[in-house]
C-alpha cells in the first residue's frame, strides 16, 4: 500500500499545484511582474518616468567619477549623493518597499493533509487505512490585485522619499559649499585689509619720525592691526569645522583636506514665486510620495471591503484503501479521490466593518497631511524666494553703490591724508567701512546660493535661472597703488 499511498500524494498533488499555478486566483487575471506592476502604476498618473532606473547598477566610469572630487560643485554633489548613509537608507527602503509586491500578490501557500486511520474503517471494497489532501485558498475577486496595487502605490511613495533624501543631500552641500567659500573668501579679504593697514603703520611711523605725524595716530593704527589679526585668526580657526561639516555630508573623516579655489556660479532666478510655487506643486518628491499614501489607503479601503467577502479553498483528498476481504467484490482495494470546495464565513460583521471604518480614517487623515504639506511648501517657497532676492538685491547694492562708493571715499580719505587735508581716523574709518562692506557682499553672495539650493530642493528639479561665472569682485581694492600715493 505504500506505493499507492505515494502513487496517489504525488497525483494529487500535482493536480492542485497546476490549479494553483496557472492562474493566482480563478477569479484574477494573471498578475504582472513587480516592476511591469510599479511602471503601470507610474504611467497611468505620469508620476514616475525615472522608475526605469530600478537599481543603481554602476559602469565603472561613473563608479570612478563619484570618487574624485575637484574644485566644482558637482563632483561633490556626485561623490556625496554615492557615499551618503542617508541616501543609502532611503534607497534600501525603497528596495524592501519594492520587494513586499511579490509577496502580497502570491496566493497563499497551499496545505498538504496527511491522516492515518488508528482503527481501519472497513467498507463494501475494502478497509480503508490513510488518506492524502491538498488544500489552495484563493481569495476573493480583485484582492491580490489591489493587494499588489497598494504595494505598488507604497514602493512608489517610497520611491519619491528616496528622491527626496537626494534632493536634501544636494541642498546641504551646496549650502556647506557656499559657507565655506563666503568664509575663504572673508579670509582673504581681511588679509588684503591687514595688508593695508600694515602699509598705513609704516606711513604713519616714518611720518612720526620725522615729525609730521602724532604718537595717537601710530597707537590707533597698530590697535585696528591687532583688531583685524584676531580676526583673521577667528576665521581661520572657524575653518576646520565647516570642512568638518562638509565632509560629514561626505562620509569622510573630518580632517579630510579641502582646499580653497572652489569655483562656485552666481545664480540669480528668473521666475516668480507664483511660478515656482506651481512648479513645486507639480514636481515636489515630498508631495508626489504623499499623494502615493494617500493612493495606498484608498486601495487599502477597497481591500477592507473585499475582506468581509468568503474566499474560496479548494482540495483534492485520496485515500488509502486495502483490499476486501471478498476479493470478488467489484473495484475491491480501489483508492477513491475526492474534490472538496469550502468558504470562510465572515459572520462578524462589526470587525470587518471598523476594518473599512479604519481605512478611511486613515485615508483622510493622509489627504489632510497632503494639503498640510503643500501649504506648507507653498509657504517655504515663498520665504526662499525672497532669500534669494532679497540677497541678490544687497550683492547688487554692494557691488554697484557701496563697494565703488567706499573705494572712492578710501581714495579721497588717502589723499587728503597726503596733503594733510583730512585726519588719519578719517582713513581708518572709510577703510573699516571697504572691509566691512567686502565681507557683507560675500555673506549676501552665500545667502543668494544657498536660498536657490533651497528652491531646487523644494520644487525636486532646478528653476530657471541667469548663470554668471563666480569671480570675487570686493576684495579688489588696488591696494599698492593707493599705498604708493601716500608714501612719505
Amino acid at each position: 500500500m505504500a506505493s499507492s499511498l505515494c502513487m496517489g500524494a504525488l497525483s494529487a498533488g500535482l493536480g492542485l499545484v497546476f490549479l494553483a499555478g496557472c492562474s493566482t486566483s480563478p477569479f484574477d487575471s494573471p498578475s504582472s511582474s513587480r516592476r511591469s506592476a510599479l511602471h503601470r502604476l507610474s504611467m497611468s498618473d505620469g508620476s514616475g518616468a525615472e522608475l526605469a532606473s530600478v537599481y543603481r547598477d554602476q559602469d565603472e566610469e561613473t563608479e570612478h567619477a563619484a570618487m574624485v572630487v575637484d574644485s566644482t560643485p558637482e563632483s561633490f554633489v556626485r561623490y556625496a549623493l554615492y557615499h551618503s548613509p542617508m541616501v543609502e537608507r532611503a534607497y534600501q527602503q525603497w528596495r524592501a518597499a519594492s520587494e513586499r509586491l511579490p509577496q502580497v500578490r502570491s496566493l497563499p501557500d497551499p496545505r498538504l493533509n496527511i491522516g492515518f486511520f488508528l482503527d481501519e474503517v472497513e467498507t463494501r471494497v475494502g478497509p480503508q487505512q490513510a488518506k492524502v489532501g491538498f488544500q489552495q485558498t484563493f481569495p476573493w475577486i480583485g484582492k491580490l490585485q489591489d493587494r499588489e496595487d497598494a504595494a505598488a502605490r507604497g514602493a512608489l511613495a517610497a520611491w519619491y522619499q528616496y528622491q527626496s533624501i537626494q534632493l536634501i543631500v544636494v541642498e546641504q552641500v551646496i549650502i556647506a559649499l557656499r559657507d565655506l567659500v563666503y568664509l575663504d573668501e572673508a579670509i582673504r579679504i581681511t588679509k588684503e585689509n591687514y595688508a593695508l593697514l600694515g602699509s598705513f603703520e609704516e606711513v604713519v611711523r616714518a611720518r612720526y619720525r620725522v615729525g609730521a605725524g602724532s604718537h595717537p595716530e601710530l597707537i590707533r593704527v597698530q590697535v585696528e592691526l591687532g583688531q583685524i589679526e584676531d580676526r583673521v585668526l577667528g576665521l581661520e580657526a572657524l575653518r576646520p569645522s565647516y570642512v568638518a561639516n562638509l565632509n560629514a555630508l561626505l562620509n569622510r573623516p573630518p580632517e579630510e583636506d579641502i582646499g580653497e579655489g572652489i569655483s562656485l556660479t552666481n545664480s540669480v532666478i528668473s521666475e516668480s514665486a507664483q511660478q515656482i510655487s506651481q512648479s513645486a506643486h507639480e514636481w515636489s518628491p515630498v508631495l508626489q510620495s504623499i499623494a502615493q499614501r494617500v493612493e495606498q489607503e484608498r486601495i487599502g479601503t477597497k481591500l477592507a471591503q473585499k475582506d468581509g467577502y468568503p474566499d474560496l479553498t479548494v482540495g483534492i483528498e485520496y485515500i488509502v484503501t486495502d483490499d476486501a476481504a471478498n476479493p470478488s467484490i467489484a473495484e475491491s482495494g480501489d483508492d477513491p479521490i475526492m474534490l472538496t470546495f469550502g468558504i470562510n464565513l465572515p459572520i462578524w460583521r462589526e470587525k470587518y466593518d471598523a476594518g473599512v471604518r479604519e481605512s478611511i480614517a486613515k485615508r483622510l487623515s493622509m489627504s489632510r497631511e497632503l494639503d498640510s504639506s503643500t501649504n506648507q511648501l507653498t509657504a517655504t517657497v515663498y520665504k526662499a524666494w525672497f532669500e534669494h532676492t532679497d540677497a541678490d538685491r544687497r550683492v547688487r547694492l554692494y557691488e554697484d553703490s557701496l563697494i565703488p562708493k567706499a573705494q572712492e571715499s578710501l581714495s579721497a580719505s588717502l589723499g587728503g591724508f597726503r596733503t594733510g587735508d583730512s585726519e588719519f581716523l578719517d582713513l581708518l574709518d572709510t577703510q573699516r567701512t571697504l572691509l566691512e562692506f567686502s565681507i557683507s557682499a560675500e555673506r549676501a553672495r552665500a545667502d543668494r546660493g544657498k536660498a536657490l539650493a533651497t528652491l531646487n530642493r523644494l520644487v525636486g528639479r532646478p528653476v530657471a535661472t541667469i548663470d554668471e561665472s563666480f569671480s570675487p569682485r570686493s576684495g579688489d581694492q588696488s591696494t599698492d597703488q593707493t599705498v604708493d600715493e601716500v608714501q612719505p
